[in-house]
C-alpha cells in the first residue's frame, strides 16, 4: 500500500509518496494544503539520473524525462533530522541493477518557505558508472491545482542578466516561449543554461513561475559558480521542472564513478508561496540571509570609496591617490579600495599574475598610500584578479601546464589571460602567498576579487570531461575562499566579475558583498539598482555612486540615490567637484549613515513592479515593521508626476518623516495608500522616509 510522508515548516508543505512498487515521488511542494488531485504521474521520479549505456525510457527529445536508472530507483529509508532552524529530510534510494545508491537531502526552515536541496550518489556496484545527467530538484505538476490550464495561467519570469545590463527581468506565458498544449505532451521545453566559468553572464541562476489562477508562485535559484541548467516541460498534460548543475549536453559534463566513489550534486533552493514575485523575492532574501557566512560589515555597511569608476579607471598613482584619500576621509568613508592598475607599470592587462606593487606608480612604495588611508581612519583595500594570469606574465611561463585550464593539449586563453586551476597545490600556494603578503606588508583589510574572463566549458586535466574539471575547480576555489576567511576572519571580500557576471549563491554565501554592475552611466545604473535586489539582499549589494564634475545638482542627487538603499561604492571625480557639490555628497552620506542600520533587516519592495525596457519611472523600497524608505527615479518620462501605490500604508497611521535631499519633502503628497511624487526634471531622483504607527506584518 502506498505511504505518504508529509512535512510542513512555516507555510511550505511537502508531501513525498512511497508507492506500492517502492518508487518515490515528490507529490506536493506548495504553500497550499495537499489535496489528492487526479494526477497521471507514471514515470515521475524524485531524482532524474542518466548513466551512459542505459536506456532513456521515454519519447523525450532533449528533455530530461524517463532517465535510467533515475526511474528505476527504489525506496530504502527516510529520516527526518531535527535542526535548530528546521529539519532535514533524507531519503535513501537504490538501483538494484547497477548498485547506485542515492541519498536525497531536503532542508526545510521554520519560518522561510524555501527548501534547500542536494543529493549524494555512491557507486556500490562492482562496475564503473558514467553519470551524464543528475537533477538536483525534480517536480511534477507545477500547476496541479489547475492542471489543464497551464498554458493560460502560468507566467514565467526570467532574469536576463549581462554586462552593464544586470537583472533585467522579462515575463512571458509558456506558449509565448514556445511550449504549447496541443497534445498529451510535447517534445519542446523551456530551458535556460549557463556554460562556463561566468555563472550569470546571460541569466541569473534563478527564475519565478507564477500561476495567475491559484496565486501560487514557485521560485528557485541554483547555488553554483559554474555551469548550470534548468528546464520546464510538459508530459501527460502536466508541467514539470528540472533544476541542476552541469549536464553532458549543455555543460560538457560527465563523471566516471568508480566503485566506492561519491558524487554530490550542485545545491539548489526552491520555494513556494501564495503571493507575488515581490513576496517570492522577500522569501528568497530571508533564506539567503540564513545560509550565508555571518560578516560584521553586512550589519555596519561601511561606505567604500573605490578609485575606478569614472575616476582613475585602472591608472592609480601616489600623486593621484593622495588627494582622493583626503577627500574620501573628509566625507567619512570607512574603506578605501585601490582598484586595478596598482600592480603594473604600464599596460598591464595581459601580464597580470604576480600581484606586486608597481615601483613606477608608487615611487615611495605602496605602503605610503596604504598608510595614508589608515591615517584617514579608513581600511585599505586592493583590487585583485587572483584566478587568472596574463599570457605574457613571467610567472605564467614558469608554472607547469597542469596549473592552468587545458583543452586539446593547449592552455585555454581568454581575453589575454590563462585560467588558473585551483585544484593544483602550486596554484593554492601562489594564491595564499599573494593574500598573505598583501595583508602582512600593507595591512589590506578588503579585497575586491574581480574576474574578467570566461574559461569556457572547463579543463581536461585530471578530469573525466571538461565540465567535470570545471566543476571540481569551482569547488576547489570555494574551498580556498573558505580557508582564507578562516585564517583572516575580519577580512572583507567583495566578489566581482565584470560587475555582476558571477552573481551566484555559491560565492555569495562566502563574500561579504557583490559589485552589482560595471555600468558607467548613472542614468542606466538606476534601472539595474531598481531590480538587482532580486538576486541578493540589499546589505550585500554594492552600487556605484560616481558624481562627476560636469553634473548638475540633480545629477549628483541621482547618483547618490542609486546607492542609498543598499551598499555605497563611492567613486567619480571628488577632487574636481565644486564645494557646493561636495557638500551635497556629504549630506547624502550623512543621510545614508542615519538609515543604514535598518537595511540588513528590511524587506525589498517594488511598488511600480520590476523595471522593463520601457519604464520611464522607477521605484524601489525598503520595508521594516515601523518604517519604510522609498527611492523614486524619473528617467526620460514626459510626465513630471508619478502615482505610486503603497499597500504597506493600508490601515496604518503614517507620515513622511524625512527625505533626501532635505528640501525634497514638497515633492511628495500621500493620500491613503497612494503617493503622488512630482519631479520636475528628467533624470532626477529622491528618497523618502515613512514613519508608521501601526506595525507591519512581514511574515
Amino acid at each position: 500500500m502506498a505511504q505518504l510522508f508529509e512535512f510542513q515548516r512555516g507555510s511550505l508543505r511537502v508531501v513525498i509518496e512511497r508507492a506500492d512498487d517502492d518508487t518515490v515521488r515528490l507529490l506536493h511542494f506548495s504553500s497550499l494544503p495537499y489535496a489528492d488531485l487526479p494526477a497521471r504521474h507514471s514515470g515521475q521520479a524524485l531524482i532524474e539520473i542518466q548513466i551512459s549505456g542505459e536506456n532513456h525510457a521515454d519519447h523525450h527529445a532533449k528533455k530530461y524525462t524517463g532517465t535510467m536508472p533515475g526511474t528505476r530507483l527504489r525506496f530504502v529509508d527516510l529520516r527526518e533530522i531535527a535542526l535548530p532552524d528546521g529539519c532535514r529530510i533524507e531519503i535513501d534510494l537504490t538501483d538494484a541493477a547497477t548498485g547506485l545508491f542515492v541519498t536525497y537531502h531536503m532542508q526545510l526552515f521554520d519560518r522561510i518557505p524555501v527548501a534547500r536541496v542536494w543529493a549524494t550518489l555512491v557507486n556500490r556496484g562492482a562496475l564503473p558508472l558514467t553519470l551524464t545527467f543528475v537533477s538536483t530538484f525534480a517536480l511534477w505538476g507545477l500547476t496541479r491545482e489547475t492542471p489543464a490550464a497551464w498554458a493560460q495561467n502560468a507566467i514565467l519570469h526570467i532574469p536576463y542578466h549581462t554586462w552593464c545590463s544586470e537583472a533585467q527581468w522579462r515575463s512571458a506565458s509558456l506558449p509565448d516561449l514556445g511550449l504549447t498544449a496541443l497534445h498529451e505532451f510535447s517534445l519542446n521545453r523551456v530551458a535556460y543554461a549557463s556554460t562556463g566559468s561566468m555563472s550569470s553572464s546571460e541569466f541569473l541562476p534563478m527564475a519565478v513561475l507564477e500561476n495567475s489562477a491559484s496565486q501560487q508562485t514557485l521560485f528557485w535559484q541554483i547555488e553554483h559558480n559554474g555551469s548550470w541548467y534548468w528546464e520546464m516541460g510538459d508530459k501527460q498534460r502536466e508541467l514539470y521542472l528540472r533544476v541542476c548543475g552541469p549536464t553532458e549536453r549543455e555543460g560538457h559534463w560527465c563523471k566516471h564513478l568508480l566503485p566506492g566513489q561519491v558524487f554530490e550534486t550542485v545545491t539548489v533552493a526552491v520555494g513556494s508561496i501564495q503571493g507575488t514575485i515581490e513576496q517570492a523575492v522577500q522569501a528568497l532574501n530571508r533564506y539567503r540571509r540564513q545560509i550565508r557566512r555571518l560578516a560584521p560589515d553586512q550589519r555596519s555597511l561601511p561606505i567604500i570609496f573605490n578609485d575606478y569608476m569614472n575616476c582613475l579607471m585602472g591608472d592609480p598613482t601616489t600623486e593621484k591617490l593622495l588627494p582622493l584619500i583626503e577627500k574620501a576621509g573628509a566625507l567619512g568613508c570607512e574603506i578605501f579600495c585601490i582598484d586595478a592598475g596598482w600592480h603594473g607599470d604600464g599596460a598591464w592587462w595581459d601580464s597580470v599574475g604576480e600581484w606586486l606593487p608597481s615601483a613606477r606608480r608608487f615611487p615611495n612604495g605602496l605602503v605610503e598610500v596604504t598608510n595614508a588611508i589608515r591615517t584617514q581612519g579608513m581600511i585599505p583595500g586592493l583590487w585583485l584578479e587572483i584566478e587568472v594570469m596574463g599570457q605574457h606574465s613571467a610567472l605564467a611561463a614558469q608554472m607547469p601546464d597542469e596549473c592552468f585550464f587545458m583543452r586539446h593539449g593547449r592552455r585555454v586563453i581568454d581575453n589575454g589571460r590563462y585560467q588558473l586551476d585551483f585544484r593544483h597545490p602550486q596554484v593554492l600556494a601562489h594564491a595564499n602567498r599573494v593574500i598573505d603578503a598583501l595583508i602582512r606588508d600593507y595591512g589590506v583589510g578588503y579585497f575586491k576579487v574581480d574576474y574578467n574572463i570566461d574559461a569556457g566549458i572547463g579543463t581536461e586535466v585530471s578530469a573525466d570531461s571538461a565540465g567535470d574539471g570545471l566543476l571540481a575547480h569551482n569547488r576547489a576555489y570555494l574551498a580556498w575562499l573558505d580557508d582564507v576567511l578562516r585564517r583572516y576572519p575580519d577580512l572583507i571580500i567583495e566578489t566581482c566579475a565584470s560587475g555582476g557576471m558571477r552573481m551566484d549563491w555559491a560565492l555569495l554565501t562566502r563574500a561579504s558583498l557583490q559589485s552589482s554592475s560595471d555600468q558607467m552611466d548613472y542614468r542606466h545604473t538606476a534601472r539595474i539598482v531598481a531590480a538587482i535586489g532580486t538576486a541578493l539582499p540589499p546589505e550585500q549589494c554594492a552600487n556605484w555612486v560616481y558624481p562627476l564634475a560636469s553634473d548638475s545638482r540633480e545629477g549628483v542627487i541621482f547618483n547618490l540615490v542609486n546607492g542609498m538603499l543598499m551598499r555605497i561604492h563611492l567613486s567619480g571625480q571628488l577632487d574636481r567637484l565644486s564645494d557646493e557639490m561636495v557638500s551635497l555628497v556629504h549630506d547624502g552620506l550623512d543621510f545614508y549613515r542615519q538609515m543604514r542600520a535598518s537595511i540588513p533587516d528590511a524587506d525589498l519592495i517594488f511598488p511600480l513592479g520590476l523595471p522593463t525596457a520601457s519604464s520611464t519611472w522607477l521605484c524601489l523600497g525598503l520595508l521594516s515593521a515601523s518604517r519604510a524608505w522609498l527611492a523614486v527615479w524619473r528617467l526620460d518620462s514626459d510626465d513630471e508626476i508619478c502615482h505610486i501605490e503603497l499597500p504597506f500604508l493600508r490601515g496604518a497611521s503614517s507620515h513622511v518623516a524625512a527625505a533626501f535631499p532635505s528640501d525634497a519633502l514638497p515633492d511628495i503628497a500621500v493620500e491613503g495608500h497612494q503617493a503622488r511624487v512630482r519631479l520636475p526634471e528628467p533624470y532626477s531622483a529622491r528618497v523618502f522616509v515613512f514613519e508608521m504607527d501601526a506595525p507591519q506584518d512581514r511574515a
